[in-house]
């Protein structure tokens, strides 16, 4: 088993902000081959961070080679590319890892 972890810092425009994401970009996450879990998830602490953590999202695959198909897929692309869509809510991107 392989997680994509995304972690995004409290956006600057919540409400405009969770209107794309739950809307918009949720949906398209949805369509994305390869996706056996998925989890979204409001951080109510952080300890150890000056970052102030917002939302977590986990997406569950089978492995790492999972992963990229999914990302290389027709709706990986545009996933990804729906990224720039959120960016003007976010003072940063999100931190994304891939962890086994």
């Amino acid at each position: 088993m392989a997680k994509m972890i995304v972690i995004y810092n409290e956006p600057t425009n919540k409400e405009g902000f969770e209107a794309h994401y739950f809307n918009v970009h949720i949906p398209l996450v949805q369509k994305m081959p390869f996706i056996r879990n998925a989890a979204v998830h409001k951080v109510k602490q952080a300890m150890n961070t000056n970052e102030n953590l917002y939302l977590i999202a986990e997406l569950e695959f089978g492995d790492l080679q999972e992963i990229n198909q999914a990302l290389e897929s027709p709706e990986g692309k545009e996933v990804v590319g729906d990224v720039a869509n959120l960016m003007p809510f976010l003072e940063k991107a999100p931190v994304i890892t891939m962890v086994e």
